[in-house]
């Protein structure tokens, strides 16, 4: 089992022409994942790596092709249309990697997706996506150091999720679903999202959160996992030694007025029965030693 994704999820590239978008949607069809259209508008009816059609609006692409999830590396002036545009068409998981949107442009999608009422969904943007292993990769993370099991990982850092996944294949540990939900004040699917679909999920048995300085998210997954949340969770939060007011990394990682603090989100954590890793080398390691228990 799987979350969001999987062998069946067709996906269409929404800037498959440009530098980024051609790259990884060659890395993506070389992991097997099902790239059945890409997106440029003016070019239409090209072929991408001589098979893949190209389309010049995300309908035509779901009308032809089939497509239910769209990827994104449309530049920051255009994504949040971009991820409008793939709404619009009804597609059912949109993914947008885009770095650097306006916050006003996302509070427009923000808007839209609160009238869908999850019926479609969002994961990012300045996110690297998500990917079931060995059946669908739709994103910029390494497909190489994933394994198929039973962990599920959700985190808003890449670089972090690389090393949770690369720490659990080293223990031999598989995962289910990872999901980059990214850093942004203002994005799609955030933790509780996530999490609610790992809670339903049969052969997710155990749950990696990685979280960071800024914002009430972790805050709020903690009241969530002390509600409802019925595996091991294990967590870490980046950011321990940040000064206040100044922005680290990602643009939603901002300490304000001593809120999102690092310390007041591992005690949340710690509070909901979630065991919080002291440094990010030992997160697979806490949460293999609370599914042992």
């Amino acid at each position: 089992m799987s979350i969001l994704v999987g062998k069946e999820t067709k996906v269409v590239v929404q800037g498959i022409t440009g530098s980024a978008g051609s790259f990884h949607a060659k890395q993506c069809l070389a992991y097997g994942t099902q790239v059945v259209a890409g997106c440029t508008p003016g070019r239409g009816g090209e072929k991408f790596e001589d098979k893949v059609p190209v389309f010049d609006t995300v309908a035509e692409a779901r009308e032809k092709a089939g497509v239910n999830a769209s990827l994104i590396f449309v530049p920051p002036p255009g994504a949040a249309d971009a991820i409008l545009e793939a709404l619009d068409a009804g597609i059912e998981l949109v993914v947008c990697i885009t770095e650097g949107i306006p916050v006003i442009d996302m509070l427009k999608v923000r808007r839209v997706l609160e009238g869908l009422a999850g019926k479609q969904r969002l994961i990012g943007p300045n996110c690297p996506g998500i990917i079931t292993p060995d059946q669908c990769k739709m994103g910029i993370m390494p497909g190489h150091i994933h394994r198929p099991g039973k962990i599920g990982v959700v985190s808003k850092s890449g670089t972090l999720t690389y090393e949770a996944v690369g720490q659990l294949t080293a223990a031999g540990v598989g995962q289910s679903t990872c999901v980059g939900i990214g850093g942004d004040p203002v994005a799609g699917m955030d933790f509780i999202d996530v999490l609610e679909l790992f809670n339903k999920d049969p052969e997710t048995d155990g749950v990696i959160l990685i979280g960071e300085i800024g914002g009430g998210a972790e805050e709020r997954a903690a009241e969530y996992i002390k509600r409802e949340f019925k595996k091991p969770v294990a967590g870490f939060i980046a950011g321990t030694t940040a000064p206040p007011g100044k922005r680290m990394g990602h643009a939603g990682a901002i300490i304000s007025g001593g809120l999102g603090t690092a310390a007041a989100k591992i005690e949340a954590l710690e509070s909901a029965g979630v065991r919080v890793a002291p440094n990010p080398s030992e997160m697979a390691n806490t949460l293999l030693a609370m599914m042992k228990k």
